[in-house]
């Protein structure tokens, strides 16, 4: 078996710069058709809190202007609001001929909250720029969307519930986002079945509404307030923030929980759902244009105002985040010299060098900037690394094994890639270890000064030949210090281990100290759904018998057949320096460590137990509301 320690990433995988040279990577512009202008009037609306001029419109000239800056770069391009359906036909469809005649643009999508949305409008878009990608704001059933509201605080989800089924009748097909808001929390279930019933709908992006900060209301204009701002200040709760927003350990739950029934039911072969599709395409070493998992930032988005304002994403706090006037900005070399020197985005990136030496950074992607930023403010940092962490756990426990989605609710077991993690020939070794007879040739043992056992004899991490227990070298094969563990995971557990390793500590040499672990194989997805919650009860139940200066992890990892390219889910089972403990303290406790896990190991089996980690309390529909959703969406 090979491996080594994880190889550092550095920052511009997470973070890339805007480079002049390189026109191949697009850039994103959201067209803020009329700033903060909007036919309703969303309790949670992140854009009015801007206090941006509404009421003038980008014009087609300004759009012009745009792809000027940008000359032989691929622009993707966002009409969004407030509203811009509010901007009127005509001047929308000024708008989508530019929009058109330019080659350099290519994706056009526009963010709508659906109420306007009729047949004329469609046949416009369908005239004009029929390849126009809608999406739909709607958070849910009735329910979740209690905070979406006209400015008379009346509820326009029938009016938006209405523009979706005339666009399956029109054959369109559009995506939805939808807010996490407490109306929603314990109920992911109920509200991903709700938007899959909309026959246009083939995508789902559920959204945090992250806003525990938020202490005071939107500004209005006049002294006689709407329903609406009233309906506001009613759910400002002072320091606790406002009745809206959510935790992000609450975002995380949800989405996890959305995760496991877009899955049980069958969904991901027809809706894509986000952040999910980009957790796992991160997870299986893929690309995704979700900034939040990719490293085409803040840099890479743009925002324009009708009054030319151009800054940099719009979920930046304003005005902070502007770097010119579109009239006044020469080209590129302009932005880039401009996006160089503005403090916000200096300030997210340097809130993103954290990131650089995270076990999670590969799968993540660094995250919003914006969302940091926010959460650096408040002083809360940690909280968004954290449920981060645990949304990726969680889909990562989905993807080994997905027929038993009650994995992705341990808190024990968490994903630790190792990279590189491979093995000459993984078939073999199983094919192998469950037949007596099969040929086994000898294997070259040798020992290091540091007692590590593989083929060369020395110290650090080398080549070992792959041996299994009916192997007659199989004792020798193993380092001492390790054996009582695997013992009780080949013995008791009849699993398959593809790796171990007693721990060293090297003094005298330039190599990190290693930890006492072993590697587990699974033969199926079955078998690992029940060791994983065999590890994590029996690391449970040894937990109160380790030494301080010893802590036992167990993660998920991929390991890699160096002959067919294909990977398998396995599981390591990790003892680690405790906090606050350095290495000599480690030493001289592992074994006590060891006896102890070794001690819950033997008593317990991998079997349909599960694990100790609590699931969730789920809330299921009742028949009532089963029956209105049915009749709704049909």
């Amino acid at each position: 078996m090979y491996g080594t320690t994880d190889q550092h990433d550095p920052m511009a995988h997470l973070y890339r710069g805007l480079d002049v040279e390189d026109a191949d990577s697009a850039v994103s512009v959201i067209l803020k058709l009329r700033g903060e202008t909007c036919d309703i009037d969303c309790l949670y609306c992140y854009e009015k809190r801007k206090e941006a001029p509404g009421g003038t419109r980008i014009d087609a000239g300004q759009v012009r202007r745009l792809t000027e800056l940008f000359p032989g770069r691929p622009l993707a391009v966002e009409l969004h609001g407030g509203e811009p359906l509010t901007a009127g036909r005509d001047h929308v469809a000024e708008v989508l001929r530019e929009l058109a005649s330019q080659p350099s643009v290519v994706r056009v999508s526009m963010q709508t909250n659906g109420v306007l949305l009729d047949e004329q409008w469609l046949y416009l878009i369908e005239d004009l720029y029929p390849r126009l990608q809608i999406g739909i704001s709607l958070d849910g059933d009735e329910a979740g969307n209690a905070w979406r509201v006209g400015y008379d605080g009346r509820p326009v989800y029938p009016r938006v519930a209405a523009a979706l089924r005339l666009l399956a009748e029109r054959g369109w097909r559009v995506g939805v986002i939808a807010a996490v808001t407490p109306t929603v929390l314990g109920r992911a279930e109920a509200v991903l079945d709700h938007l899959a019933g909309f026959e246009a709908v083939n995508a789902v992006s559920f959204v945090p509404c992250f806003d525990a900060s938020v202490q005071g209301p939107t500004a209005a204009q006049g002294q006689r307030l709407p329903a609406s701002r009233l309906l506001q200040r009613a759910a400002l709760r002072g320091p606790q923030g406002p009745g809206w927003a959510t935790t992000p350990d609450q975002y995380a739950e949800f989405v996890l929980a959305a995760t496991v029934r877009w899955i049980g039911a069958g969904y991901f072969t027809r809706l894509k759902l986000e952040p999910a599709v980009s957790t796992i395409r991160r997870l299986r070493g893929l690309d995704t244009g979700f900034c939040h998992f990719s490293n085409l930032k803040c840099d890479h988005i743009f925002t324009l105002y009708p009054d030319g304002r151009l800054g940099s994403c719009d979920e930046l706090p304003w005005p902070q985040a502007q770097l010119t006037l579109l009239d006044q900005v020469a080209g590129q070399n302009a932005i880039v010299a401009a996006q160089r020197r503005l403090p916000l985005l200096n300030q997210g990136k340097a809130l993103m060098k954290r990131c650089t030496t995270c076990d999670y950074r590969s799968a993540c992607g660094g995250g919003c900037v914006a969302t940091r930023w926010r959460q650096d403010q408040a002083g809360d940092q940690n909280s968004y690394c954290d449920y981060r962490m645990r949304m990726i756990d969680g889909i990562a426990a989905l993807l080994a094994q997905p027929a038993h989605p009650a994995g992705a609710w341990c808190r024990r077991v968490r994903l630790r890639p190792r990279t590189p993690n491979s093995m000459r020939d993984v078939g073999s070794l199983v094919a192998r270890w469950d037949h007596l007879n099969a040929n086994r040739p000898g294997a070259r043992l040798r020992i290091s000064s540091h007692g590590n056992i593989n083929t060369v004899g020395l110290p650090g991490v080398h080549e070992a030949d792959d041996l299994d227990p009916a192997h007659p070298q199989w004792r020798e094969a193993i380092e001492p210090g390790v054996r009582s563990l695997v013992d009780a995971v080949t013995q008791g557990w009849c699993l398959i281990t593809y790796d171990s390793c007693q721990g060293h500590s090297y003094p005298g040499l330039d190599l990190l100290p290693a930890e006492r672990r072993v590697g587990i194989l699974p033969r199926d997805r079955t078998e690992y759904a029940r060791a994983a919650g065999a590890l994590c009860r029996a690391v449970t139940a040894a937990t109160t018998d380790l030494p301080a200066a010893v802590q036992v992890v167990v993660g998920r990892a991929e390991l890699t057949c160096e002959t067919t390219g294909r990977t398998s889910p396995v599981l390591d089972l990790a003892l680690r320096p405790g906090p606050g403990h350095g290495w000599p303290a480690y030493f001289d406790a592992v074994d006590a460590a060891t006896r102890a896990v070794a001690d819950a190991l033997r008593s317990e089996r991998p079997a349909e137990d599960g694990c100790s980690c609590p699931a969730p309390q789920i809330t299921a529909p009742t028949s009532e509301e089963a029956a209105w959703t049915a009749s709704r969406t049909r």
